[in-house]
């Protein structure tokens, strides 16, 4: 079946939803969604959305911008960082007027909070000298992403965008570096549809999956890096993933940030603050990176609690905050702990450990979302790409927490912008013959398959290589013991059967073609973090532990070779106000 629409958009997350609103009336928009739309993953976002709105003490986008330069451990593009914190504060004030309920301080302005690398100068005449923390992150209690997430879909119901849920994109039409729409498979029928388009939009959301442990949904597959990535387009930065400091002992369930910007704390075997060795200006409200790193670093000397399966895991204290601040602004972070592991954060600590979270890497884009395909800025016309499957980049080595949520809303909006102005001025491309080959003859191969291997035996395989091998701590042997394995199992996988062997909702036949693009995203994950021989925010190679700008202050592009080695290149980090310089907190 082909369906015919000026703007399609791949992924109804915050960064798809708020692009669509921008599409104007007269044209027409189509959302397509692997989950229905209030599923996504933005829904599970928890501890806020930052702007220098100064609600409840003095702040300055400018500070909010040194923060988030630092926060990449330069690597961040300054150009579109400073977009990004410069339109924090109009972002908001539009999501209030959307309908999004935030909560309120005393005065009935939203309310702000602190979140970990948020800061501003203790002498304003000296802004790069000692920081304290802020209060930037605005929040509707521990569900922020939830409430932005339902604000955004009812706009964009009101407006009257066109919904596809459960349609499962597979394939990217582009030819002659002019993009001509998607292919998907329509989970409900099994029917492969091509969606002819003037404009695509990849929000497909990240790649948690590719790891054992992470705060990730079981749909965060890695989808979209996997398929332009086929398709010959860069990928930009994968090696650098964040893990976050506090996921719910062996299940990886977040526990938000927002915990310990109301002052919880970490502590260790023997009941100590152990974030003062390691951050003692700002403490538990240091960067992920930083706070990843000194959780293994406390487990690995001896002082993390082993549980009954033999894993190891630290312990987040909010006992001393009270039922006023557990129960008002903490319920579903409390709730979790409770549920999953027994525990009753108002009486005894949390036990948790790093989580695979974010990818601060994806699929390349200038400041307006446009896919860009090498470091001289050549276009794809007519593709956009926006929140986490995207690297602007704003995030650089290392993601601060809320610049997430802020991501999504400041470039989807831009990038909506951007579309709404291309289909105005272009027609159709001609579709090619034959657009759905790739999805049409990978679904024969797996129904019509008699291999021996499982989909779950292989994902299992390669999450743990990865979290064992490319996660907080890294070394050139133990990447490459991970490459030869992803290797080994993408043989494998051409030997993968299923089970169900119809159309209507064959997840079985879904979960083989989400391995095909974990195996895919892993490749170009391992293979980044391999050929970056230095450390820098959450790439940390214990063979180079030392961040180098002589030689590595700049971005990775990696290509897919087919069967061969990645081809891998470079462009120059944008840097325009404030020069690299020794990252201490």
């Amino acid at each position: 079946m082909i369906h015919q629409f000026d703007a399609v958009i791949v992924g109804a997350g915050g960064a798809g939803l708020r692009a669509a609103l921008e599409i104007p009336e007269g044209y027409s928009c189509a959302v397509l969604t692997k989950v229905y739309p209030t599923r996504s993953h933005t829904g599970t976002a928890q501890g806020g959305v930052c702007a220098a709105l100064g609600n409840e003490e003095e702040d300055s986008w400018e500070y909010h911008f040194f923060d988030t330069v630092k926060g990449s451990d330069f690597l961040g593009d300054q150009d579109a960082i400073e977009i990004m914190c410069y339109d924090a504060i109009r972002a908001i004030i539009e999501l209030e007027h959307m309908g999004m309920p935030f909560s309120r301080n005393e005065k009935g302005l939203i309310a702000q909070r602190p979140f970990g690398g948020h800061t501003k100068p203790k002498d304003p005449n000296n802004p790069f000298g000692e920081r304290v923390p802020v209060k930037r992150a605005c929040f509707s209690a521990d569900r922020t992403g939830h409430v932005m997430l339902q604000t955004l879909y009812e706009n964009c119901i009101k407006k009257g965008v066109q919904f596809f849920p459960e349609f499962f994109v597979t394939d990217l039409i582009v030819q002659d570096n002019i993009i001509r729409g998607v292919v998907a498979i329509e989970i409900a029928t099994g029917e492969i549809h091509i969606f002819h388009a003037k404009t695509v939009m990849f929000a497909t959301g990240g790649y948690g999956r590719v790891f054992r442990i992470t705060s990730n949904a079981v749909v965060g597959t890695g989808d979209g890096f996997a398929i332009v990535y086929r398709r010959g387009i860069p990928l930009e930065d994968m090696e650098f993933v964040q893990f976050h400091p506090t996921g719910l002992w062996r299940l990886g369930i977040l526990v938000s940030e927002a915990a310990r910007g109301e002052g919880g704390v970490l502590r260790n075997k023997h009941g100590e603050r152990f974030m003062e060795r390691y951050a003692p200006t700002i403490k538990d409200l240091a960067p992920r990176d930083v706070i990843s790193r000194a959780m293994y670093t406390e487990i690995r000397e001896g002082r993390g609690i082993q549980g009954p399966d033999g894993t190891y895991y630290l312990l987040l204290d909010l006992t001393h905050l009270g039922p006023e601040i557990i129960n008002k602004k903490l319920p579903e972070i409390t709730g979790f702990a409770r549920i999953y592991l027994g525990v009753d954060p108002l009486k005894e600590p949390i036990p948790v450990v790093p989580t695979t979270h974010y990818a601060m890497g994806g699929i390349p884009t200038n400041v307006d979302a446009e896919v860009v395909i090498d470091d001289k800025g050549t276009k794809i016309e007519g593709f956009y790409a926006a929140g986490e499957v995207a690297c602007v980049s704003v995030h650089g080595a290392n993601r601060l927490g809320t610049n997430s949520l802020l991501d999504i809303i400041v470039f989807g909006r831009r990038g909506g912008k951007k579309m709404a102005e291309y289909i105005k001025e272009r027609d159709f491309a001609p579709l090619p013959k034959d657009a759905d080959e790739w999805t049409r003859k990978t679904v024969e191969r797996l129904l019509n398959s008699n291999g021996k291997e499982r989909v779950s035996r292989i994902r299992t395989e390669l999450q743990e290589i990865m979290m064992d091998k490319v996660s907080v701590f890294r070394t050139e042997e133990g990447i490459k013991e991970a490459i030869e394995k992803i290797k080994e199992l993408k043989e494998r996988y051409k030997e993968v059967k299923i089970d169900d062997k119809g159309k209507r909702f064959n997840t079985d036949l879904i979960e083989a073609i989400e391995l095909g693009n974990l195996l895919d995203t892993a490749e170009a994950i391992a293979y980044s973090a391999l050929n970056r021989t230095e450390s820098r925010g959450a790439h940390y190679r214990e063979d180079y532990p030392k961040r180098d700008d002589q030689n590595w202050l700049k971005h990775t592009l990696i290509y897919k070779n087919e069967d061969k080695e990645p081809i891998i290149k470079y462009k120059p980090v944008v840097i325009t106000k404030i020069p690299p310089m020794e990252r201490k907190y």
